[in-house]
């Protein structure tokens, strides 16, 4: 079960060329997860313009929770933090804070993409001091990458395309690519809406049970919004759908 929720804010925060625009002030998503039969949690992402540094930002706060039965027996309470220049698009400082169980972490990331390198910090184990790391160019972190995704012009967003990016996640670097794979009208519990299908490449084994075992899809407009994400797990099947939507830029086209 301890992977469960590392897969969810995998899936929730994987979903940001131009400034990212389309982000209204205060946007907050809510989706409800699902561990097959089981009514397992939500997760919440919450948007605010800031400063930072002197260079106007978004914080993005995402939260990951169990409910219900799930709790009982697997207390889950994560907080994840992005600080994203709006103008590059790149995180700047990305905070990772989770309470698994009896699984503690609590790790710190700051980004030089001048020099592509990065700064770890353990705040769980302070006697590890800080350590510098070579990284990519535009590298994205969990939730900076949702971002950068959302914000693709519908151009970019074709059929057909693919995107490629670089992702921080934890303290390792991963290389994933985004296939829209086409798309769906989408029943959910607001009405129908038409969505792009998005399929990423993942890497099969310990979490999935194959390189595309997971697929999400997002409203087909100027939001991108997640509606609903699926991933078969090495141990089970994962699913989070839309349960709440606030202060979104653009009226979703929900149809009966």
């Amino acid at each position: 079960m301890k992977k469960l929720f590392n897969v969810l804010t995998l899936l929730m925060f994987f979903l940001g060329s131009g400034q990212i625009n389309n982000i209204a002030d205060g946007e907050s998503i809510t989706l409800r997860i699902h561990y097959g039969f089981l009514n397992a949690g939500t997760a919440n992402l919450k948007a605010q313009k800031t400063t930072y540094r002197g260079a106007p930002h978004l914080h993005v706060r995402g939260t990951g929770q169990t409910t219900g039965a799930v709790k009982a027996f697997f207390k889950v309470e994560d907080v994840y933090e992005s600080y994203i220049n709006i103008n590059t698009q790149l995180p700047s400082y990305y905070i990772r804070n989770v309470k698994e169980g009896n699984y503690r972490q609590h790790l710190e990331t700051a980004f030089n993409h001048d020099n592509n390198t990065l700064v770890l910090t353990d705040k769980k184990t302070p006697a590890n001091g800080s350590k510098v790391i070579k990284s990519v160019r535009g590298v994205q972190d969990m939730l900076s990458c949702f971002y950068y995704l959302r914000s693709k012009s519908p151009a970019e967003l074709k059929v057909g395309n693919v995107i490629n990016m670089n992702v921080w996640i934890d303290d390792e670097m991963f290389a994933f690519q985004l296939k829209v794979a086409g798309t769906e009208n989408l029943s959910t519990k607001f009405g129908t809406i038409n969505c792009l299908k998005i399929i990423p490449s993942v890497k099969s084994g310990r979490v999935f049970k194959a390189k595309e075992g997971v697929v999400m899809w997002v409203s087909n407009d100027l939001n991108h919004i997640p509606m609903l994400l699926k991933a078969e797990l090495a141990v089970g099947s994962l699913k989070a759908s839309i349960d709440d939507f606030k202060n979104v830029k653009y009226p979703l086209r929900f149809t009966k």
